[in-house]
C-alpha cells in the first residue's frame, strides 16, 4: 500500500509519555563497511533520518540494534550510539559465540551497549546450546540476550531458553510466522517463559507475519492484547526502522506503528509503563 508524502509526515495520535523509547532501530551508514557475507544490501538510514522521526514521534531515547549487513563490526550501531547521546541511546551488540573477550564486553559496555542478538530464524537458526558462553559473560554486565525467532518453535526452544542464564528478550512479538492464536503452543509457550520473570517481549515489525496486514494488523494486535493482559511489565515497544526488506511505499508509517498502542494497550498507565518505565528499567536509562 502506497504512503503518501503527507501521510508519512503526520504526527501521531498518540502523545508519547516523558522518558519513551523505541526499542529497535538499525543504523545504515555508509561511512561503514558491510560485511562480505552481508544477507542483503540495504538504503542508507543515518542517525540524522532517525532523529527526525523521533521527534516526528515525540519520543527521546533509543536502543540501537546492530544490522546483519554489518555482522560482528558493531562499529555504526557504536557510532549511532555516541552521536545520540549515552543518555539517550543503548546499543544491542551482534557478536561471535566464540571468541569474544571479556575487555571487548568491557569496552561495548563502556560504549553503552546492553546486549546481544541472535538470529534462531529460519535459514540463519543458532543453537541455543551455542548461546551459553555469551549469556553467561553477559548476564554479570547486566546486558540482555535478545532472540530473533519464529514463536511456532518456541516449544521446541522452552526449555532450552529457560536455562539460559539472565535475561531474555524476544523480537518482534515473536514473529510468528503466517500469523497465530492466544490457544496456539507457541504462544503459550511464550506466556510460560513470560511467566518465569526473566523474558521480555517486545512489540514491533507486525508486518513481518500479519496476514491481515497494514494499517490494522488485527491477527497481531490479538496477541500483543492479550500479551498487555497477561503481563504489561515485560513488555517494551518499537518500530524496527526503517524497516529492512520493505521497499518504498510498502514500508509502514511510523506513526501508525506507534498508534496501534491505542488499541493494544488502551490504558494510559500501560503505555507508560511499555513505551517508558519497561525500557529505563531493562536498558538502565
Amino acid at each position: 500500500m502506497t504512503r503518501s508524502s503527507a501521510v508519512a509526515e503526520a504526527r501521531p495520535r498518540l502523545v508519547a509519555p516523558p522518558g519513551s523509547c523505541d526499542c529497535h532501530v538499525h543504523i545504515f551508514d555508509t561511512r561503514f563497511p558491510f560485511s562480505k557475507s552481508a544477507p542483503y544490501v540495504p538504503d542508507a538510514a543515518t542517525v540524522d533520518d532517525w532523529m527526525a522521526v523521533q521527534r516526528r514521534l515525540g519520543l527521546t531515547r533509543t536502543v540501537i540494534v546492530q544490522a546483519s549487513p554489518y555482522g560482528t563490526d558493531n562499529a555504526c550501531a557504536e557510532d549511532a550510539i555516541r552521536r545520540l547521546g549515552p543518555g539517550n541511546a543503548r546499543g544491542i551488540a551482534k557478536l561471535s559465540p566464540s571468541g569474544t573477550t571479556d575487555a571487548e564486553f568491557e569496552r561495548l559496555t563502556g560504549a553503552g551497549f546492553r546486549g546481544v542478538r541472535f538470529q534462531m530464524a529460519p535459514g540463519d537458526a543458532l543453537p541455543v546450546a551455542a548461546m551459553r558462553d555469551v549469556a553467561e559473560r553477559a548476564g554479570p554486565l547486566g546486558w540482555i540476550v535478545q532472540l530473533r525467532l519464529d514463536g511456532h518453535d518456541l516449544p521446541e526452544h522452552e526449555a532450552a531458553l529457560r536455562d539460559l542464564p539472565g535475561t531474555l528478550m524476544i523480537d518482534h512479538t515473536a514473529r510468528f510466522h503466517g500469523s497465530g492464536t492466544t490457544e496456539s503452543p507457541g504462544f503459550r509457550a511464550l506466556l510460560r517463559l513470560v511467566d518465569g520473570g526473566r523474558c521480555w517481549v517486545k512489540l514491533s515489525a507486525p508486518y513481518l507475519s500479519s496476514k491481515d496486514g497494514y494499517p490494522g494488523y488485527a491477527d497481531i494486535g490479538a496477541l500483543t492484547r492479550a500479551l498487555v493482559a497477561h503481563a504489561p511489565e515485560r513488555l517494551v515497544w518499537a518500530t524496527d526502522w526503517p524497516h529492512t526488506g520493505l521497499r518504498g511505499g510498502s514500508k509502514p508509517d511510523a506513526a501508525v506503528l506507534l498508534d496501534l498502542l491505542l488499541d493494544w494497550a488502551p490504558d494510559e498507565a500501560t503505555r507508560r509503563m511499555v513505551l517508558a518505565d519497561n525500557p529505563a528499567a531493562l536498558y538502565g536509562f
